[in-house]
């Protein structure tokens, strides 16, 4: 129907017709998947959600005498510095050291007063790094001959060093999970706390506006990808770790629980704090709240199909987390228009339910899209390669233990 070349000349022209998510959706209930093909050029898709399995390159850029860094911290949050003499990972779930050790804060010592300072971890790091403030930085070398120097402490901000971009090696879980607690006790989970007896159900997946949800082969996604990432321009680097396109799907070709994944790169330094939150779960550990949106260029009337899916058309497994294994019981299958209620029924029982995405700020994310490409600041990329559709879950083999 069209290429992406086309499109893009249109973009750069200001003539390209881009709508959101949501607005193909409703455009496909009054004029059809046909009629909304013709009219429109880009979809754009957006969520704001966890994603803990993220983190951020640093090169500090050398001192004089210079250093082999081997344990760094960064505001008290331990960096990996096993790459070269100055680089560095700061993971967003990783949490600051403090006396006593590392762990999560324990439920009953959340009042005392290092609080707020116990719960930080590398997502507030760099949150504030890309809010432009400064933070503190402790370094120990390993002294050789061409490198000298055995320690020093400083402080940086994102232009006081070289590189500072998002390595995520697995972010967009393309659907998830709700969690719920079946047991007797309070659980707190990567969802948030689960209240015992099913008292309270959480989703985290935005449903019908989610990037991959709205894509579901990855035929339009691919490596090189330009994206929209924490607010700057990122791209897809490969697939996502965990990556399982091989997850049982509906005829619609959505998946029922997770599955593809991807692994996405970005300059930190172009990035705005509004779309990168450190955040802390209780009881659980430090993790980061990011925005990540996806255009999807209209290629084919199979495009706007796809993107005309509906949160009714969705579903995601019910588990109780009050089993401690692996592979837990599930209550079933749910579809988001249910979720997005605030209740659900399980075993005859009315359970509350919330989301753990932002559902307002993933729509900000697919609008801010939507502006940046009728502005001709954001033109689409052709993929360099596709994301394997044929990867498999393979678990830990736990039996030399």
């Amino acid at each position: 129907m069209r290429t992406l070349a086309e499109i893009n000349e249109k973009i750069q022209r200001g003539s390209a017709i881009v709508q959101t998510a949501e607005e193909v959706k409703a455009q496909v209930a009054e004029i059809g998947v046909a009629a909304t093909a013709k009219l429109v050029d880009v979809v754009t898709t957006g969520t704001f959600e966890p994603m803990e399995s993220s983190g951020a390159v640093l090169n500090l850029g050398q001192t004089d005498p210079p250093i082999k860094i081997r344990q760094c911290w960064v505001d008290g949050v331990p960096a990996y510095a096993g790459f070269g003499a100055v680089d560095l990972y700061l993971g967003a779930s990783q949490v600051v050291e403090y006396p006593g050790g590392s762990e999560p804060l324990d439920h009953d010592d959340r009042e005392s007063p290092d609080a707020r300072q116990r719960q930080r971890g590398g997502g507030h790091v760099i949150e504030d790094l890309i809010a432009g403030r400064s933070v503190t930085l402790r370094a120990v070398g390993q002294v050789t001959d061409c490198y000298p120097r055995s320690s020093f402490e400083t402080s940086i901000t994102r232009d006081t060093i070289n590189q500072f971009y998002l390595f995520n090696p697995r972010n967009l879980y393309q659907n998830f999970i709700v969690g719920v607690n079946g047991g007797d006790r309070p659980l707190f989970t990567y969802l948030g706390a689960l209240q015992p007896q099913l008292g309270n159900a959480v989703f985290s997946n935005p449903g019908a506006i989610s990037p991959l949800l709205n894509d579901p082969d990855l035929q339009l996604i691919g490596i090189g990808s330009r994206i929209f990432l924490g607010g700057g321009i990122g791209y897809v680097a490969w697939e996502g770790t965990q990556h399982f396109p091989l997850q049982k799907r509906l005829p619609n070709r959505t998946p029922i629980g997770p599955a593809s994944t991807l692994a996405l790169i970005g300059d930190a330094k172009q990035m705005d704090a509004r779309w990168v939150r450190g955040c802390y779960f209780r009881g659980y550990g430090a993790s980061l709240m990011l925005g990540v949106g996806i255009p999807l260029p209209v290629l084919s009337e199979e495009v706007i199909a796809h993107c005309a899916v509906q949160d009714q058309d969705l579903v995601a497994p019910i588990v109780d987390f009050s089993i401690p294994r692996r592979v837990r019981p599930t209550f079933g299958l749910v579809n988001y228009a249910q979720l997005k209620s605030g209740k659900l029924t399980i075993d005859g029982k009315v359970v509350r339910v919330a989301p753990l995405a932002s559902l307002y700020l993933s729509r900000q994310v697919a609008i801010e899209l939507k502006r940046w490409i009728e502005a001709g600041t954001f033109t689409l990329t052709e993929a360099v390669a596709a994301i394997p559709n044929d990867r498999a879950f393979i678990p830990q083999d736990m039996r030399g233990m």
